[in-house]
């Protein structure tokens, strides 16, 4: 594991479940403000990890500390206050609200890098489609407009959950270009990905999850060009 003297993100001993289901088991790692990326095969136990992470499951055990504070079992608006931005799977649009609505919502502080217009001129798209509704925007829109609803919490992390899954390639790419200007700002994000060249092209150092634990962690360029660890750890064949 890469250690720093004084990490940003530090998650040690998470041990968190479902039931009599030991999903997380041990899990430590943590990360300064270079994008951490996070791959695995699904049922691995990476969106209960986001999840735990964001407030939305308790831990049995084990800290998730955030610049040296404890937010583990703490409520997702407290997770929030703290620092932390959640992009999550599956977007979690309000189909009835419009593009500006969910923008608005949000409160952003006075003089904060992120406001409204901010997230307009990172997202042309959103500001063409302002007036409409979660419901009748693309994938690709949603995707956008939840990046946009994180960035407005102006967090010093930024944690996103499969931010590439069911896109178009060219909606991809898009992406990948915000995900790289974001972090030459100086935007912290732990990117949990399946898809390994996204991940691999957008962060220096991967971790991979196995069965509720971090079988590895790895530069990107390892992974990215072993056909055999990609096999070993992802049943990449």
């Amino acid at each position: 594991m890469t250690t720093s003297p004084d990490p940003l993100f530090r998650v040690s001993g998470l041990n968190v479940s479902y039931g009599r289901v030991h999903v997380l088991q041990d899990v430590s790692f943590e990360m300064g403000v270079e994008p951490l990326g996070m791959v695995g095969r699904n049922g691995m136990g990476k969106t209960t990890l986001v999840n735990a992470i964001a407030g939305m499951l308790p831990a049995q055990s084990g800290s998730i500390e955030f610049e040296g504070r404890d937010v583990a079992n703490k409520a997702p608006f407290q997770v929030t206050r703290a620092g932390i931005g959640y992009v999550p799977q599956g977007r979690r649009i309000f189909p009835s609200l419009t593009v500006h609505e969910h923008l608005t919502m949000v409160g952003a502080k006075k003089g904060a890098r992120w406001n409204p217009d901010a997230i307009y001129e990172l997202f042309p798209r959103l500001a063409e489609r302002k007036k409409n509704g979660g419901g009748a925007l693309s994938g690709g829109e949603q995707q956008m407009l939840a990046i946009g609803r994180a960035l407005l919490t102006n967090p010093r992390l930024l944690v996103m959950d499969e931010p590439s899954e069911g896109l178009a390639p060219a909606v991809v790419d898009h992406l990948a270009g915000v995900f790289r200007r974001v972090v030459s700002e100086g935007q912290a994000v732990l990117l949990v990905e399946q898809n390994l060249r996204f991940a691999t092209e957008l962060c220096d150092r991967i971790l991979v999850m196995v069965n509720g634990r971090i079988a590895a962690d790895l530069p990107a360029s390892e992974i990215a060009g072993d056909p055999g660890v990609q096999s070993r750890y992802l049943g990449v064949v």
